[in-house]
């Protein structure tokens, strides 16, 4: 099955509204060209109704970063999934590892944020990984299997073909280390094939499974040829429109 590959930005605690604007300015001059990959953007909160009102009428989607799993409530600090629609954003990024190790989220609450990013229409970017030490222990698969299995605890079939998976290996993220695009590739399959299990071989087939961890435009175009790697989910490198744009053109490079 074709799947049409996704580079999604992280922009994490980065950009102020003018800062916003004038990066997805740049962003959408850069990519204008480019149709055979979607992208995405996740802002910051207070810059998300500025990046929706710039990116309106083109293809670009915007995303959060983060949410509460309930619609309303005496929550202090914290984003419902009604407020994401109501300022019309298409996806919101869930277990990353970020918020798993520094502000403690575990898997079952993950879980229930994914089910009710799903009940809102907002397409979940569900994120495993393990640390350098599990890696090295051996458990890599037992890891994501675990997160993953958690995080679509009560999810159906017919809801899962729209979801995406982000394998960001937690030694990756922000520190130049980059998994080989074998190891890349092993563990996506090893995703593909446990989604199989869950839902069956045709919505496994269907949804996307980006790789996350130190993406730049000089390794993305070997990772992204990798036959189960179908897009990124980019950190540092988004927060500059021309780093960015040269990760979309490597893979569409890759898939051409």
């Amino acid at each position: 099955m074709s799947r049409i590959p996704l580079i999604a930005g992280n922009w994490k605690m980065h950009k102020t509204l003018s800062a916003t604007r004038t990066l997805l300015g740049e962003l959408q001059t850069a990519v204008a060209d480019v149709d055979s990959v979607e992208v995405a953007v996740a802002p910051p909160f207070t810059a998300l109704a500025a990046a929706v009102e710039t990116l309106r009428g083109g293809s670009i989607r915007t995303g959060a970063q983060n949410m509460n799993e309930a619609e309303e409530g005496a929550f202090t600090g914290e984003i419902s999934p009604v407020m994401l629609t109501d300022v019309g954003v298409n996806f919101v990024i869930l277990g990353h590892s970020e918020r798993r190790a520094l502000y403690g989220e575990d898997d079952e609450l993950v879980g229930r944020k994914v089910n009710t990013a799903l009940a809102h229409d907002l397409v979940p970017y569900l994120c495993c990984g393990e640390t350098q030490g599990e890696r090295e222990a051996g458990t890599t698969e037992a890891v994501v299997s675990r997160q993953l299995l958690a995080g679509l605890a009560g999810v159906q079939a017919d809801q899962a073909a729209s979801l995406v998976v982000a394998y960001e290996p937690v030694w990756a993220i922000g520190t130049g280390l980059t998994a080989t695009p074998e190891q890349a590739q092993q563990v996506h399959a090893s995703i593909r094939a446990l989604l199989a299990e869950r839902f069956g071989e045709s919505v496994a087939q269907s949804i996307r499974i980006q790789y996350g961890g130190s993406v730049k435009p000089g390794n993305a175009a070997e990772l992204m040829a990798q036959p189960d790697i179908d897009g990124a989910l980019v950190g540092g490198a988004s927060l500059d429109a021309a780093s960015f744009a040269g990760i979309v053109r490597a893979t569409a490079a890759a898939g051409s």
